[in-house]
């Protein structure tokens, strides 16, 4: 039996977070009541003349530059011209070429789990405009809503022949992907909206061979697990086409998440059948080195970068790190709490144990809840100083996300300190000991592990504030004194 390796290009869709269209002043929204976001501009109706989005521009420099591609400082729009109901003007504005996309030859590093990590070729990125949306009307017949028509959309397309050759790094490289435009602040990433969309083109040839396989695209995939489920899917189906003696048809394909299996949509065009030609009703963008300049210098840091750096300065796991850039708004609540003097390992542990919890059980994020960097770094700065045990720094924590009252206030009030008063911890424990001669009786006859039973009375003894070390270290002094 032969050896198959597959190769998949990744074809991801971003709308762009404006305001308005690509080339009208209709707002740009989710969901609303069908075509009430519309004009003769982007229903292209005879007589209209688009005007471009600067915004919409300037995103797409951004994420190209964040990228590492080459900026085309000369660049056309094009006219990409397909008959179907989703698309008003019967063609949709976009970009053609190899060096005219506003970003081209580029790359994007994805982290490995070995802690290096793999490049991935951009072949371009470039802008052009949604489609409209296809839907089943209630009364059995279709329709469309142009709402979406219009809106900016940036595709970025990796190179070929494709760098990724599993599914594993086609999820990986879609998340990279996702967190760096979130980062950048150019798409929400909102899979399940449509607002990001991948459509990966999978091939599979035997091992060794020079000769690419036919590819087919997969559509309908909503979120990084549906990738890789329908990359899976499409390569084994591949695989076993080949086997069995058939040939790979090059198709649109579709993905049932039901089912869990791709489906037939339409026969895939060729390049040549779009009869691509230039968009005689839109200038030619000319842009200055200084501009781009401009846009490279406020670049953030972005998510591969700033997971590196804090394993290398703070000392955080490859795990830790990886759950605190994920979320911008956890990141920067990170960096703000370390700002104003927080240890960098106690933030981390509770920015992502106790805190963490308390806000996916509400669906907040950091920003959103009562808590501030100032709420953590008074907390932890308590337990660090023996103020306050581990257990009442939780209930503490707790009354803090409720009302928003700094735990050192809710310390004082309460009069919760922990007690490390050496002589203080003794009595308690002495108490507890002349109450329990059974327990203490089993010890001596070699059961240790009733010791715990011991340590908790100790601390239920002192309504949880003692010292815990101390407690176990007093407990187990006055269980070998005969």
């Amino acid at each position: 039996m032969s050896n198959f390796v597959a190769s998949v290009g990744m074809e991801v869709h971003a709308e762009l977070n404006t305001q308005s269209k690509m080339f009208c002043r209709c707002p740009v929204a989710f969901g609303g009541e069908p075509n009430t976001r519309v004009c003769p501009i982007c229903l292209g109706l005879p007589g209209t003349l688009p005007v471009p989005n600067q915004k919409a521009i300037e995103f797409v420099l951004r994420t190209a530059l964040a990228l590492n591609c080459t900026i085309a400082m000369h660049s056309i729009f094009h006219r990409k011209n397909y008959f179907y109901p989703d698309l008003p003007k019967g063609y949709q504005v976009s970009q053609y070429g190899e060096t005219n996309p506003l970003g081209y030859d580029g790359y994007l590093e994805i982290p490995q789990k070995n802690g290096s990590t793999k490049r991935v070729k951009i072949r371009r990125v470039h802008l052009e405009e949604d489609t409209g949306k296809l839907m089943h009307l209630p009364s059995g017949g279709s329709g469309v809503d142009y709402n979406r028509a219009g809106v900016p959309l940036m595709e970025i397309v990796t190179e070929f022949p494709p760098d990724i050759t599993n599914p594993d790094e086609a999820k990986d490289y879609l998340q990279q992907l996702r967190q760096t435009l979130l980062y950048l602040g150019v798409c929400d990433g909102k899979m399940e909206e449509g607002s990001l969309r991948c459509e990966p083109n999978i091939s599979v040839r035997i091992e060794g061979s020079d000769s690419y396989g036919t590819k087919t695209e997969l559509k309908n995939l909503n979120s990084f697990r549906s990738v890789q489920l329908g990359v899976q899917f499409e390569v084994r189906r591949q695989i076993a086409t080949v086997e069995q003696g058939g040939k790979v048809a090059q198709e649109t394909r579709g993905w049932s998440e039901e089912k869990s299996a791709s489906y037939l949509m339409r026969i895939k065009e060729a390049e040549n059948d779009y009869r691509y030609f230039p968009d005689p009703d839109l200038l030619p963008m000319a842009f200055e080195q200084s501009d781009i300049d401009n846009l490279k210098a406020q670049l953030p840091e972005l998510p591969l970068a700033k997971f590196q750096r804090y394993q290398a300065d703070f000392g955080l796991s490859a795990q830790h790190a990886e759950v605190i850039c994920d979320d911008l708004d956890k990141a920067d609540f990170f960096e703000s709490a370390l700002a104003i003097g927080g240890d960098s390992q106690a933030v981390n542990n509770w920015l992502t144990g106790d805190f963490a919890k308390l806000l996916n059980d509400r669906g907040l994020s950091p920003r959103a809840s009562k808590i501030t960097p100032e709420h953590l770094v008074d907390l932890t700065k308590l337990i660090g100083a023996g103020t306050i045990s581990g257990k009442t720094a939780k209930d503490v924590f707790a009354k803090t996300f409720e009302t928003g009252t700094m735990p050192s206030e809710i310390i004082k009030e309460s009069g919760a300190t922990q007690i490390s008063d050496e002589g203080a911890i003794r009595q308690v424990v002495l108490g507890v000991i002349e109450s329990n001669p059974d327990v203490v009786a089993k010890y001596r006859s070699g059961q240790s592990n009733v010791k715990g039973f011991l340590v908790g009375q100790v601390m239920k003894g002192s309504g949880g504030r003692a010292n815990p070390e101390m407690a176990q270290r007093i407990v187990g002094e006055e269980l070998e004194k005969q």
